[in-house]
């Protein structure tokens, strides 16, 4: 395209030919692109169930099963459910139950021990509910125990524990429109009943393992990161895994999860082969201690948690504020490769680009940035073909960009190798080890660091079938369209809330679209208190009416980036027509989002919605 004078200059010269690298980004999407999509996982199930068992209990809890009922049940005790908890309970409702599979509060914190494990977020926005329970992280991002700790701390504060079902799976949920209440029966033989039910099982839960030839062949030790065996490795969380000392360990997976614990891993093992499919964009984390005049600076201002949420999002969303109240990797990467790029472009130009532009500004300051990232890779690694290897030859939001100051590093250990499938994976499991090509790696462990579930179907997802009015099913229903009102309610489906991601406003804090979500619920459930009604349900008309503009307002641009990225759980491996990122995004963005519901919530007259 052809290029004003005055834009070019102020890009500036650049080392790369934008072309070439577009080529070469197309060309290492499409050899890894997989005809089976997410068919490639494993479904963690029947000889594989194991891999969800609970390796954190001391000892499996014992009782007599439940019948009876309360106002509000929530499933999931993670950072949503007790945010929704809290939000209830602030509201003067007291009767809530939550009921959650673990052990113990925490959700994805509970599950996810590995060692080196940490928010990548900023903890001072990250972890819920500072400013009410006047607590302050010990760092700029904190690791697993700290946050884990922290949710039993607001279980604690809400009281929470009271009333509570842990080590419950809920089998089935299911309307009963005679008593105007929702039936949930559980693995314990419950049989529970509740007003109102709030799922909160979180969009990241259910742990999956990559469909290789011959896995279930392999009879050496094995286990999902999400379940980290320390009986094996020695150690804890924060590292020490003596036991390796002797042992030959392969990690499958190079996304978030490696890139945190792999630096243990390769401290201690013997031998270490990391299996990468594809390399992460690897930025600084450059974490720090929580220094006390910054502390007092917080907590001197009212609000300072909220305010500093909003300002994070409005630096991610391009909306240009004043100040990057946060200034981490994150709100650097927004306004260098986001339509924030375009509007400080603007503002130095002092004119309006077009949007040809626009996408090809956004487009270039992003392969410069990924050209940074690898002078950092350089920069790190001794071995040049290693370099070659961990440079991602992706867009920098096609993934979930990582943060991590040991990482790469520990890829010049001798004792820590590789192993570049160049987009393949894995090719087949042994009985004592892994292949690749015609290259035979045995090993005495293989940990799969896989992630978790996304584009599976909804009920294998949640982990149990919905029935709404006339025994309709949800996971039936959204088979045929996925339509909701507001993202939180679904016609037909009364009194039931859903705080997952799907038509709403994403962030990459997640907790934040969480405290959204609980505040809106707990405003509609209260007003149905108010009112005196057993039921509220948005109306058919008004959920089509959501669902049109939601689609109608999602960023084409967005849509097309993800469907030229590589593959990954963000465009739905791929298939970016169906349940992605890109699809189920409010396109103006998360702030915008927020701050619709508020308007919605300040009118007073919860339009769309039959209270009965």
């Amino acid at each position: 395209m052809e290029l004003g004078k005055d834009l070019l200059e102020a890009v500036g010269p650049l080392n790369f030919d934008p072309n070439e690298v577009r080529l070469r980004f197309a060309a290492a999407r499409d050899k890894r692109l997989r005809e089976d999509g997410n068919d490639q996982f494993i479904e963690v199930a029947a000889e594989f169930s194991d891999y969800k068992d609970d390796p954190y209990l001391k000892a499996p809890m014992t009782r007599d099963p439940l019948k009876d009922t309360v106002e509000v049940a929530i499933i999931g005790g993670g950072f949503g459910g007790l945010l929704m908890g809290a939000e209830l309970k602030k509201a003067g409702i007291d009767s809530v139950r939550i009921i959650e599979q673990g052990g113990d509060f925490g959700g994805t914190w509970y599950w996810n021990r590995y060692p080196g494990a940490m928010c990548d977020v900023e903890s001072y926005i990250y972890l819920p509910l500072l400013e009410e329970l006047g607590y302050l992280p010990k760092q700029k991002y904190s690791f697993g125990p700290e946050i884990l700790e922290h949710s039993r701390r607001l279980a604690r504060h809400f009281n929470l524990y009271e009333n509570a079902c842990l080590q419950t799976s809920v089998t089935e949920l299911r309307w009963s429109c005679e008593e105007g209440l929702w039936r949930i029966r559980t693995n314990r033989d419950d049989d529970l009943s509740a007003r109102y039910v709030v799922m909160a099982n979180g969009p990241l839960n259910r742990p999956k393992l990559p469909a290789i030839p011959g896995i279930n062949e392999f009879e050496e030790h094995s286990f999902h990161t999400s379940r980290w065996d320390y009986a094996y490795t020695g150690g804890n969380s924060t590292g020490g895994l003596d036991r390796l000392s002797d042992k030959r360990v392969a990690v499958i997976g190079t996304g978030a999860t490696a890139i945190q614990c792999v630096p243990h891993l390769g401290e201690w093992a013997k031998e270490l082969y990391v299996f990468q499919r594809t390399p992460s964009m690897v930025n600084p984390r450059n974490n720090r201690a929580t220094d006390s005049e910054f502390a007092e600076e917080l907590l001197a201002e009212p609000l300072w948690q909220k305010k500093r949420m909003d300002n994070f999002q409005s630096n991610m969303e391009g909306a240009a504020p004043n100040t990057d109240a946060v200034n981490d990797g994150w709100t650097e990467l927004a306004a260098r490769v986001t339509h924030a790029a375009v509007i400080n472009m603007e503002q130095r130009l002092r004119r309006e680009l077009s949007l040809e532009e626009a996408v090809w500004l956004v487009e270039v300051e992003d392969f410069k940035k990924m050209h940074e990232v690898y002078d950092r890779v350089d920069g790190i690694l001794n071995d040049p073909e290693l370099a070659r290897s961990m440079k991602p030859d992706f867009r920098s939001m096609c993934k979930r960009p990582c943060f991590h100051d040991e990482y790469l590093q520990t890829f010049n250990r001798d004792n820590v190798t590789l192993v570049d499938t160049e987009g393949r994976g894995v090719d087949e499991f042994l009985s004592n080890g892994v292949r690749v090509g015609e290259q035979v790696y045995e090993v005495d462990c293989v940990i799969f660091a896989t992630g978790f579930e996304v584009g599976t179907g909804f009920s294998r997802r949640c982990g149990y079938p919905i029935y709404g009015r006339d025994g309709l099913s949800l996971s039936e229903y959204w088979d045929k369209e996925r339509a909701t009102f507001q993202s939180y309610m679904v016609s037909r489906f009364p009194n039931l809330f859903n705080l997952a991601i799907g038509q709403n406003g994403v962030t990459p804090n997640q907790t934040h679209s969480l405290a959204e979500g609980a505040r809106h619920v707990t405003h509609i459930i209260q007003e149905a208190t108010a009112r005196g009604r057993k039921t509220v349900e948005p109306t058919k008309e008004a959920q089509d009416k959501y669902t049109a503009e939601f689609k109608a307002a999602v960023d084409p641009l967005q849509a097309d980036f993800f469907a030229s990225c590589t593959p990954g759980y963000l465009n739905n491996e791929g298939s970016v027509e169906n349940f992605s990122i890109a699809t189920e995004s409010y396109g103006p963005g998360a702030h915008q989002f927020f701050s619709e519901l508020a308007a919605w919530r300040d009118t007073g007259l919860f339009q769309g919605l039959d209270f009965c």
